[in-house]
């Protein structure tokens, strides 16, 4: 029987899709509401909060198409800004299975989708949602004592992972150490100043005295929980070396893009076949040598994560600057904000 409604099902959307031609019936639903899609996952903001003066919060109802998430994955958001559609990858705080989707997105100086959300996000927008994502995730036998430390807008992802272990009844031992620049920019202190049962510190790195005085060391991991059996962190690198100077085994992300070291300048022929521009390398990511060049490929975090950037490179060597790896297989895909040309590369871009 579910076999048979599911064939229905399907013939009945291929039918459609031919019936409204090239298009499909996304592209007519949408006029009525920009949400009506099947193939595309999109949300409506449907309400805004500005908790602190350097963030801002956004309630997302997604449509459908949107499958869901892990508590601590992270999404990709896209939003159209001055014509163009701009991407960048943030962590939910809400619990993985809430209807709606909370995004606290913290403003980086200089950050363009950031400062346009943070300035003008407001009830009734459209977003994309794409390619969740990401291996910062609770295990699926919950340990019984846990550690979360986070820094800045890093509370998001293990936010989630609290409010998703307090829906879940969990009975364990928790403790929640968070940095912020002041008081006055500590998401969610209040709310987790109400979370029974949970050990709250705060640390403050430029005004306000906190719990913690200090960059995270030994004194502050003792301070928290000795001992934890699992610690999730997520924030600045410097925060995230911290911790993992202290608890090696600790799990952690860091949404702050790296800083690369140029690749050594090759002198190569970098090709971009789909626009007839060729350039010759200088050593930087081929992201920044597209852009330099005047291109305007689609990217998002700029750190490997959110794959918005994939290209194809039809041939040539290129370096992972991450991993430091040499691929020379023609027709492969390649993050293209974290690979850089060695010798003649061409893409498709």
């Amino acid at each position: 029987m579910f076999t048979e409604t599911l064939t229905k099902k399907v013939r009945r959307s291929a039918l459609l899709d031919l019936l409204t031609g090239p298009h499909g019936v996304d592209r007519y639903t949408e006029l009525v509401d920009p949400t009506w899609t099947r193939g595309d996952a999109r949300a409506k903001v449907v309400a805004v909060r500005r908790q602190t003066p350097r963030s801002v919060t956004l309630i997302l109802e997604p449509n459908r198409a949107f499958t869901g998430f892990s508590a601590g994955q992270h999404i990709n958001l896209t939003v159209e800004i001055n014509g163009r559609r701009r991407t960048r990858c943030y962590s939910p705080a809400s619990a993985e299975n809430d209807r709606l989707i909370e995004l606290t997105i913290g403003r980086h100086d200089g950050g363009l989708v950031s400062t346009y959300l943070c300035d003008n996000a407001k009830p009734g927008m459209i977003v994309g949602l794409d390619s969740v994502g990401g291996d910062f995730v609770l295990p699926a036998e919950r340990p019984r004592r846990i550690l979360f430390v986070s820094g800045g807008s890093g509370i998001t992802p293990v936010m989630s992972m609290l409010r998703t272990l307090v829906e879940e009844g969990y009975d364990g031992e928790i403790a929640f150490v968070h940095y912020a620049r002041t008081p006055a920019e500590a998401c969610y202190r209040i709310e987790l100043g109400r979370i029974p049962g949970v050990k709250v510190l705060h640390g403050y790195t430029r005004r306000g005295v906190g719990d913690l005085q200090g960059r995270f060391d030994e004194s502050h991991l003792t301070a928290a929980m000795a001992n934890p059996d699992a610690i999730f962190v997520c924030g600045p690198p410097a925060l995230v070396d911290a911790v993992r100077e202290q608890c090696p085994v600790a799990v952690s992300e860091s949404f702050v893009p790296p800083v690369f070291a140029l690749a050594e300048a090759t002198g190569g022929t970098v090709a971009f076949a789909d626009s007839g521009i060729d350039v010759v390398d200088d050593g930087r990511s081929i992201l920044d040598q597209a852009e330099a060049a005047g291109l305007t490929p689609e990217s998002g975090c700029r750190m490997g994560i959110c794959h918005t950037c994939t290209r194809t490179k039809k041939s040539g060597a290129v370096k992972n600057l991450i991993t430091g790896a040499v691929s020379t297989a023609d027709e492969e895909d390649v993050q293209i904000c974290v690979t850089a040309p060695v010798g003649d590369v061409q893409l498709a871009l």
